[in-house]
Order: structure tokens, then sequence, then C-alpha cells
């Protein structure tokens, strides 16, 4: 990779040899392009032997490492890490290891992070995308406490808030995010019965359909009884044309975009300021998923919001 003073890019290289190969001393085009002859040689010799190939930059990494790590101890270092969850400063006394060292065979094999394993049995988690808009759609809901009229607790504070808290009830939120684009769409239900989740699910279609996403060809939720049992939510599968999954019990890390939609949507809609009504919350829902999907920049999608994945399937952003 040239860096930003570099005084030749591969298009100067190129320059360069067509200079020389016009019959120009190499000394002169050397001085006029800001560069040693020594420098100048050097390319037109990469060029005579390998031919455009040799014009493109090489990697900077050696042919040999004497001192690398070995791989059992690389291996090592893993097993460890999956086994007892330690980190890098952890390990390294126990390895013999600088802990940068530890650190980086770490990061090297996706383990730098306890977020990308299973806790209960130190797997790394894996990591799945779906090709296309529509190919899988996760479904989940999501208690949430109902606000009394007046405020709760974070607009009268705890004492007052108290009294109304357990009065107040729930609200249940159905939501449903598209596996490849991460496209995002929610309702507030009093409960989450299963007429309400397969009503949920067609106008979720319909939103999906608006959006450019023509048709759901697989719905992924957990083993909730609604969705094993129902014959409305059967009925609304079928009337999609689309099939139903499940998630392995007790692995909500499986439906995990939906999961964490639902981080997202407590963390800027549900909690991001006081309510002063339920219905004042509940409205605020609408402006919330527009700007998530339309305006919000998205990590998986290379800062870009969910829409721009839906038009451009492909996922290459200008």
């Amino acid at each position: 990779m040239s860096h930003r003073n570099a005084r030749l890019t591969v298009h100067g290289r190129r320059l360069l040899i067509d200079r020389v190969r016009s019959g120009r001393p190499v000394a002169h085009v050397a001085a006029e392009m800001g560069i040693s002859r020594p420098t100048a040689h050097k390319w037109i010799r990469r060029w005579r032997s390998e031919g455009e190939s040799g014009l493109v930059d090489r990697s900077s990494r050696p042919r040999t490492t004497p001192h690398r790590t070995t791989a059992a101890t690389k291996a090592r270092v893993c097993r460890l890490r999956q086994s007892r969850k330690l980190g890098p400063a952890r390990l390294g006394p126990i390895l013999g290891l600088p802990a940068s060292t530890v650190h980086r065979i770490l990061a090297r094999h996706g383990l730098n992070r306890l977020a990308h394993l299973d806790r209960p049995t130190g797997q790394v988690i894996r990591r799945y995308e779906r090709n296309r808009p529509g190919e899988l759609i996760h479904v989940d809901v999501k208690k949430l406490g109902r606000i009394p009229d007046g405020g709760g607790h974070k607009v009268l504070g705890r004492q007052a808030g108290r009294a109304t808290r357990n009065r107040a009830g729930f609200d249940y939120v159905h939501s449903a995010v598209d596996d490849h684009s991460r496209l995002a769409y929610s309702e507030v239900h009093p409960d989450e019965k299963a007429a309400t989740c397969a009503a949920f699910l067609r106008r979720a279609a319909a939103f999906f359909t608006e959006h450019g996403i023509d048709r759901i060809e697989r719905v992924l939720t957990d083993n909730a009884w609604p969705y094993r049992k129902s014959f409305s939510w059967r009925q609304a599968l079928t009337d999609l044309d689309a099939t139903g999954k499940l998630t392995r019990a007790y692995r909500p890390q499986t439906n995990g975009k939906v999961e964490r939609f639902h981080r997202t949507l407590l963390d800027e809609w549900a909690y991001q300021r006081p309510y002063t009504s339920n219905t004042e919350r509940t409205e605020a829902l609408t402006d919330f998923l527009h700007t998530y999907n339309h305006h919000r920049c998205h990590t998986a999608l290379d800062g870009q919001p969910p829409i721009t994945r839906v038009n451009n399937p492909a996922g290459q952003y200008s």
C-alpha cells in the first residue's frame, strides 16, 4: 500500500516505464519524477522480469520468521482461552508469553472477545448472514413495562413512581428483522397470543414488500407456544408461502439479529428519554423505526442504513 507522500503509485510506475521505453535516459526520467536512479532501475528490473504484475506493491511480510510462535503454542493459547475464559494478562504468565503476543493469537483466531464465545461451552459462535433480502426473517417479542399516565419513576422519582409501577402492566413489542439487510419492523401490542403474532407477521410482510422485499422465504422464531403449536401462526406462514424455523432451545444467539435489535430498541427508543405516558412512548416508535431503517448507520453494513442493503443486495456501497 503506497503511503500518502509516495512519489510513485502504480500509475506513476507505468509512466516511468513508458518514458524509459521511448528512449529517454533513466537518470533524466528519474529526476523529472522526483525519485532516485536506483529506485527507477528497481522498477524497470521488476517490469522486465515480471511484466505488469511487477509494478504492483508487494507484501512487506518477511519470507521467514525464525522466532514465530509455534502452532502447538497457539493451539494451547486457544484451548486455555476457551476452557478457562482468561484474558491475555492472565494467560501470558501461565504460558510464559507476553500479553501482547497472547492477544494477537486470540485476535487472529477470533477469540479476543468473550462475547464471541458461547460461555458454557467456550465454542466460537458462528456468525452468518443470508445472501439476499427476504431469505430469512427473525421474529421475536420483547416484554416492556407500561408507563402510567403522568409518567413513571424516571419522571416522578423512585418513591412516587413505585406506587403506580405494579398496576401499569406490560406491553409486548413484536419485531421482525431481515437477516440480510437488517431492515426492521416493530409493533406494540397488549399480549403475545397466537392471533396477535399471526396478524403481526402479515403486517410485517406487507411492510417488507412496501420497502422492496417481495417475498419472505423463511421465518426464524424462538420456541414460544404461538410459534410451535398455533394454527393461526402456521396459517399465516402458509398464506405467505414461507417456512417456519425454530431456534435451538436455550440458544438465543441463533436469533441474535432481532435480539440485538431489541437492545438498540430499548436504548434508542424505550429508555432514550423520559415519557409522560405509555401512548407517548408508543407513538415515538414510528420515528425511531424510520431513523433506524433510513438514516442510522449500521456497523454490519459498512456504516450504511438497512434500506441501502435492500436496494443493493450485493452489499457494494459507493
